[in-house]
């Protein structure tokens, strides 16, 4: 029974051993990539006939309510 338990421990301890090698290898064989520059948002351009709609739903809305 002891020597069962001492070949799982032995067995994790290598396991344990073998991913943080792994990992070391893997972050310096591909390192993270540079984060792009973000563009920058469009600005919305002001339509003023879709102002006045919204203005004119806005309106009729507010006056069906009260």
């Amino acid at each position: 029974m002891v020597f069962g338990m001492g070949t799982v421990v032995i067995f994790l301890a290598l396991l344990v051993f073998a991913t943080g090698v792994m990992s070391r290898t893997v972050q310096r064989l591909l390192p993270d990539p540079e984060p792009e520059p973000a563009n920058p948002a469009p600005t919305p351009i002001a339509d003023t006939e879709l102002i006045a709609v919204i203005s004119a739903a806005i309106h009729q809305h507010r006056s069906r309510t009260k």
